[in-house]
């Protein structure tokens, strides 16, 4: 994988097309406008969540896609992973606030090439974004260091539902109806959880999962 920095990456005469997606208005205007103004980006999409992405990306035939990861209808890894079978010649850049280990795994994992924090720089984004249009594999250093340090979740997918299921708050009979479980299912996998996320707790288990990008939803 490569950091993003450097001068820009030359490329062919057109401009390379965008496609922005972010349920947050104006954060997906400010990047629009931003990327804008470079003279070898144009952005010819813009949609508010993540079962947008695929058909405005048919229509408008992007080079370049910028998800956000937490969106509306589809979180942006899933959609990443639906863009990369309906139209394989776009390629998909990771562009969101929550830098968590989990997310850059799972999304190098569903066919993006690159990830970055929303914070990054406006060069540094443009640049990002000729890096990935050229086949390059785009990644924040430190996150990527800090991918490498957390490893993968210890969590089994059944695991992963329950807690992803108890951020709603409710009793354990009210999770075990909501995941056709029995009570004693349920308080196991609990434990098992907060045994291997070395919370105190539920909530603290919950919290421990959430910050390395474990629980994003399928």
């Amino acid at each position: 994988m490569s950091a993003f920095g450097g001068g820009p990456v030359s490329g062919a005469a057109p401009p390379i097309r965008l496609l922005l997606a972010d349920d947050q208005a104006l954060v997906r205007g400010a990047l629009a406008a931003l990327l804008s103004l470079e003279e070898d980006l144009s952005v010819v999409a813009e949609v508010g969540r993540g079962d947008e992405v695929v058909p405005a990306a048919r229509r408008s035939n992007p080079d370049v896609a910028l998800l956000d990861v937490e969106m509306p209808g589809l979180d942006g890894i899933a959609a990443a992973a639906a863009l990369r079978i309906a139209l394989p010649t776009c390629r998909v850049l990771v562009v969101t606030t929550f830098g968590r280990p989990g997310y850059l795994r799972r999304a190098m994992e569903a066919g993006a090439s690159g990830f970055v924090v929303k914070d990054t720089p406006a060069r540094q984004l443009a640049d990002a974004v000729r890096r990935v249009h050229a086949g390059l594999r785009v990644v924040d250093p430190t996150l990527a260091a800090e991918t490498l340090a957390a490893g993968v979740s210890p969590l089994t997918d059944r695991e992963t539902e329950v807690l992803r299921t108890a951020r709603g708050g409710g009793t354990v009979a009210d999770l075990a109806g909501a995941l056709h479980l029995s009570e004693g299912t349920v308080r196991n996998h609990l434990s098992a959880v907060i045994g291997k996320t070395g919370a105190r707790n539920r909530a603290e288990a919950i919290r421990v999962a959430e910050q390395n990008g474990w629980l994003l939803g399928e």
